[in-house]
C-alpha cells in the first residue's frame, strides 16, 4: 500500500504563509494521505491565539484536516491550563511521549501516542517535546528524558502496529543519534532547530525528513508500506511562495481576530503620562521595564534591552496593547555578571548599529536589539566610551559580580554577548509584559521612569 506524509513544522502562527500551506496540503491530500505537524504552530505572539486561548490553531489545522501534532515549546508558553484546553478540544491527537505537569501526572488531552489505520496498515505516531530546563518548574511541566520516554513507547505498542512515526521537536542533531540508536522507527519528521532538509535522510533505515519553518515549505513523503517493511518512493520539500491563499484560512482567522480584539481591548487602565518608546534613545517605557523587573527580583540592576518593546503607551492600556507593544514571550530572569562584562555590554549599546542589529534570539519576537536601559545606576559617557558608572553611589569594579534583574533574552547573551558569561541564573515564570501591566498604572515609577539615567559628558574618570 502507498502511504503519503504531509508535514509542517514550526509554523510559528506566520499564518499568511499557512493560508498557502493549507492549499497545497488540501491539494496533495487523498484517501492514503497523514497530515502531521512536528510542533511550535501555535506561537502566542498571535493575538488570535491569545484572545482565544490558542482554540484558533485548532480550528486552523481542523479546517486543513491534520491527523496528528507533537507539542512543541511554543504551545507551552501560555501555561499547561491553555495546552490542556487547545488538546481536550481537538478533534486530532495532541502528542507527546515526554511531557507531564508537574507532579508528573498526564496533561488532560495529550497522549503519547496514537495509532491510526491506513489501508489496513497500523500506524503508530509518537511524539517528543523539548526539555525546557529552567523554565520547566515556571511552566508548570515536567519534560522527563526523550530517548528512554521513546524506547518505552515503542516497546509498549509492540505488536500493534506495521509502521512507526516519531514526530519530534528535539532539533535534528538529536535525531539523528534516535535512527542511530532507537530500533524500529520507520520515520521522523524533525523540527525545533528550522532546518530545511535539501532531500530526506536516511540512517539505520529510518527516513528523515525536516521542512525549515514559518510554513514556507509543505514537506511531502511517499513510502510503499508492505507488510511491516516500508520503502521510500519520493519526497520533497515544496515551496509555499507562489501557492494559492486558502480562503477558509483567511475566514478563520478573521473571525477569531475579530473575537481575540473584543476579548483584550477592554482597558485596564489609563495612563497618566505617554510612556514614549525609542529604538536608540534612553526612554521612559524602557526605564519603567527595567525599575520594575528590578523591583520585582530585588537585584543590584535592572537591565533590559528598548528592542523588547516595539512602541509606546499614551493613553489607555488593554491586553491587546500589551501583546501588541511587547510580543516576546520572554522571563523576568536573575543572574550574576561581572563589572567588566556588564560595561561592555553597556558601552556597546552607545552604538546604533548595535541597537539597530536584527534582534533575532530564541522568544523574541521584536525587530532591533536595542539600546540596553538600567535601573539602580547611573552612567556618565562621551558618546562612544563610559568614563564612569555607579551602582547607587559606589562605583561599579571590573572584577566584582553584581546581580541583574533582566530577561532571558539577554542572560544568553543575545545582542549583547558579553552579557552571557554569567552565573547563577533564576527564571521566574511571569512574562515581560507582565511587567509592565504591574508598574505602568503605579504614579511613583511612572515619574521615576523619565528621569534619564545615561548622561553625556566629556569627562574621563580613571
Amino acid at each position: 500500500m502507498k502511504l503519503k506524509l504531509i508535514h509542517t513544522n514550526d509554523v510559528h502562527s506566520n499564518f499568511e504563509n499557512f493560508s498557502k500551506a493549507a492549499s497545497l496540503i488540501k491539494k496533495y491530500k487523498d484517501e492514503h494521505s497523514l497530515v502531521l505537524d512536528g510542533g511550535d504552530f501555535a506561537d502566542f505572539k498571535s493575538i488570535e491565539l491569545q484572545g482565544t486561548k490558542g482554540m484558533a490553531a485548532i480550528e486552523l489545522l481542523e479546517n486543513v484536516g491534520y491527523d496528528a501534532l507533537t507539542i512543541g515549546n511554543n504551545e507551552m508558553f501560555n501555561g499547561v491550563d491553555t495546552l490542556e484546553r487547545m488538546a481536550s478540544n481537538s478533534s486530532f491527537s495532541f502528542i507527546s511521549n515526554n511531557l507531564f505537569r508537574k507532579d508528573q501526572s498526564r496533561i488532560n488531552g495529550v497522549v503519547p501516542s496514537t495509532i491510526i489505520e491506513k489501508g489496513g496498515i497500523r500506524i503508530l505516531i509518537t511524539g517528543s517535546s523539548p526539555n525546557l530546563d529552567e523554565f520547566n518548574d515556571g511552566l508548570g511541566v515536567h519534560i522527563s528524558c526523550y530517548k528512554q520516554a521513546l524506547s518505552e513507547e515503542i516497546m509498549r505498542n509492540q505488536g500493534k502496529y506495521d509502521i512507526c512515526i516519531l514526530l519530534s521537536h528535539i532539533g535534528t542533531f538529536a535525531d539523528l543519534e534516535i535512527a542511530e540508536e532507537i530500533g524500529g522507527i520507520d520515520v521522523i519528521i524533525s523540527a525545533h532547530d528550522h532546518q530545511l532538509y535539501s532531500e530526506v535522510k536516511v540512517i539505520n533505515q529510518t527516513i528523515m525528513n525536516s521542512a525549515g519553518c514559518y510554513g514556507e515549505y509543505v514537506g511531502i513523503i511517499e513510502l510503499e508500506v508492505t507488510g511491516d517493511k516500508v520503502e521510500l518512493l519520493s519526497s520533497a520539500n515544496i515551496p509555499t511562495t507562489s501557492a494559492q491563499i486558502d480562503q477558509g484560512i483567511v475566514s478563520i482567522l478573521q473571525r477569531n481576530k475579530e473575537k481575540a480584539i473584543e476579548v483584550l481591548s477592554e482597558p485596564l487602565y489609563a495612563i497618566d503620562l505617554p510612556l514614549w518608546h525609542d529604538v536608540i534613545e534612553e526612554n521612559p517605557i524602557t526605564n519603567l521595564i527595567a525599575d520594575g523587573l528590578k523591583d520585582m527580583l530585588d537585584c543590584d540592576i535592572g537591565l533590559i534591552n528598548s528592542g523588547i518593546v516595539n512602541a509606546g503607551i499614551f493613553t489607555n492600556l488593554s491586553n491587546k496593547k500589551l501583546i501588541e507593544i511587547c510580543p516576546s514571550p520572554l522571563n523576568p530572569t536573575t543572574f550574576e555578571v561581572k563589572g567588566k562584562d556588564l560595561l561592555l555590554a553597556l558601552e556597546q549599546s552607545l552604538d546604533a548599529q548595535i541597537c539597530l542589529a536584527d534582534g533575532r534570539g530564541p522568544g523574541f519576537r521584536g525587530k532591533y536589539a536595542g539600546r540596553l536601559h538600567v535601573s539602580g545606576a547611573t552612567i556618565t559617557h562621551d558618546g562612544k566610551i563610559i568614563t564612569k558608572m555607579l551602582i547607587g553611589d559606589v562605583p561599579v569594579e571590573a572584577e566584582s559580580w553584581y546581580t541583574m534583574a533582566s530577561s532571558d533574552y539577554l542572560q544568553r547573551g543575545s545582542g549583547y554577548e558579553s552579557l552571557a558569561n554569567n552565573r547563577h541564573v533564576t527564571y521566574s515564570p511571569e512574562e515581560i509584559r507582565d511587567v509592565i501591566k504591574s508598574y505602568a498604572d503605579r504614579q511613583d515609577y511612572i515619574e521615576k521612569a523619565f528621569v534619564n539615567r545615561w548622561h553625556a559628558s566629556s569627562e574621563i574618570t580613571v
